[in-house]
């Protein structure tokens, strides 16, 4: 899995357009081999990346779960010490 995309269920409040947005256009750019697509591939590459995005959407709005929301600035400081221990 591309280290760039990060989790985006379950948390407090709720992941934004934006975080979605990102992770597809992450997921596109790992899946392509391409960081940024040449113009003759620009409308396939924003077309992939507005389904992904679609289909992370509707993913999330469909998963069921009994766990209590995450919260972001613990995940983060979690994520910044794993860093930390691993990289020094």
């Amino acid at each position: 899995m591309c280290r760039n995309i990060k989790v985006l269920y379950n948390f407090k409040p709720p992941a934004t357009k934006e975080e979605i947005q990102a992770a597809a256009q992450q997921y596109v750019r790992k899946v392509s081999g391409f960081a940024k697509p040449s113009a003759a591939n620009l409308k396939a590459f924003d077309a992939a990346i507005k389904e992904v995005a679609r289909a992370t959407s509707a993913l999330l709005g469909s998963l069921i779960t009994e766990a209590s929301p995450r919260d972001r600035e613990i995940e983060a400081a979690r994520a910044h010490a794993r860093a930390v221990q691993r990289f020094g």
